[in-house]
């Protein structure tokens, strides 16, 4: 599988510049995982999830050499551990394929993640077009059938009993699975994203092919569910194969939703005005009383005014944090100073009026806060509260909350 990652300005810039707009916004890797190394020069993380599999197929493959191969128990569990590696080995070959064809078209690859159920190749920018989309995405699967046809061919040169014989098997079989299973035409799986290319160039619209191709992971899910659900009354899959394919099913549609959602979210980009989602600003002198503070904002005219300190020439130095305004207790507010709940304009990052609604995107999530200074030249016109943005990215459940 594929993941791509949000491009993140240069931290040490408060202000927000403009970027290139060939760049698509997706979200940030979530940060999980501990680092094990770097091939080709690509970090690659581990999640805790990955111990989990390690011990749970080292049991279970261990239990099968000894139970059919007639191994003694130390030998079976090591025969086992031995099976593990050599699966997260390819697992991370088919991660390597992402990348390293990625990187072949000029897109940066930020690192390989490796967890319980699959991997994920984290990019620093979406394909540009549907054609590179299409390439990177088979290129895993293809990782996959090569390393299972290679397995095949060890297999068949190996005597009968071979216990080298039966890991190759195994490894036959597995690359063989995840490279069919892996081109299904569903978000969020490798089949998914060449889905999504080949809708992208008929359609002309990346978002659009997006929640299309989440919806087909979506019916992937259930038309799996209830297959192996079959399968287990019918005696052909244990109870363990179903428990790890409902797992697998449940990983699938959650990553579906999720692609949804992205589709949905960056197709409402574009309706992200500052000018217009920026909130006026009210301005209160240094020493003011949060009490009067917001007594005035109360009795100001315009909707949605955000309470702002000036110093004693009137220049904006501080925004009120309206969280920690409210979390002091309403008898004390008349003796606490406006400037003790609020923050500093210093710390604050700031959003020139003219960017699109992408590059607002970016910004919030490079600088997560709650809210941001829009600007016009050296004047601050009004505040960008990250709420507005999702309430327009994501307005029904806006309206739920």
């Amino acid at each position: 599988m594929t993941k791509n990652a949000g491009w993140v300005p240069r931290p040490v810039v408060r202000s927000i510049e403009r970027v290139d707009d060939s760049r698509a916004m997706t979200p940030l890797p979530p940060g999980r995982g501990r680092p094990v190394g770097r091939v080709a020069g690509i970090p690659v993380y581990a999640s805790a999830s990955m111990l989990l599999l390690a011990v749970l197929v080292t049991i279970v493959y261990g239990d099968y050499a000894r139970e059919e191969l007639g191994l003694a128990q130390p030998w079976a569990y090591l025969l086992g551990s031995g099976f593990v590696v050599c699966l997260i080995g390819s697992v991370l070959l088919h991660e390597l394929g992402h990348a390293l064809i990625a990187r072949r078209f000029g897109i940066g690859v930020r690192r390989i993640t490796l967890e319980l159920l699959s991997g994920w190749t984290e990019m620093d920018r979406d394909a540009p077009t549907p054609r590179v989309d299409a390439l990177v995405s088979l290129a895993g699967p293809a990782v996959s059938l090569l390393l299972g046809g290679a397995a095949t061919a060890v297999m068949l040169v190996l005597p009968e009993r071979a216990l080298t014989r039966e890991v190759a098997f195994q490894l036959a079989l597995s690359n063989v699975l995840v490279a069919f299973f892996n081109v299904l035409p569903g978000l969020p799986l490798d089949g998914g994203r060449a889905l999504r290319a080949l809708l992208w160039a008929v359609l002309r619209d990346r978002n659009r092919a997006t929640v299309v191709a989440g919806w087909a992971g979506r019916g992937l899910a259930v038309v799996t569910a209830a297959v192996v659900l079959l399968l287990q009354q019918l005696g052909v899959v244990t109870m363990l194969g179903l428990i790890f394919v409902l797992l697998v099913v449940l990983t699938l549609w959650q990553g579906a939703g999720q692609s949804i959602r992205l589709g949905r979210m960056t197709g409402r980009f574009p309706l992200i005005d500052l000018g217009a989602l920026a909130r006026p600003l009210l301005t209160v002198p240094a020493g003011t009383p949060l009490g009067e503070a917001q007594r005035r904002r109360a009795q100001d005219p315009r909707p949605d005014v955000v309470l702002a300190v000036a110093d004693a020439a009137g220049s904006l130095t501080a925004l009120v944090d309206p969280v920690a305004a409210e979390r002091v207790p309403v008898g004390r507010r008349p003796w606490v100073s406006v400037e003790s709940v609020a923050r500093s304009r210093d710390a604050l990052t700031v959003l020139p009026l003219g960017l699109t609604g992408e590059q607002v995107v970016r910004a919030l999530q490079a600088h997560p806060g709650v809210q941001y200074l829009v600007t016009a030249g050296e004047d601050v016109v009004g505040v960008l509260r990250v709420a507005d943005v999702a309430a327009v990215l994501e307005p029904r459940r806006a309206s739920r909350n």
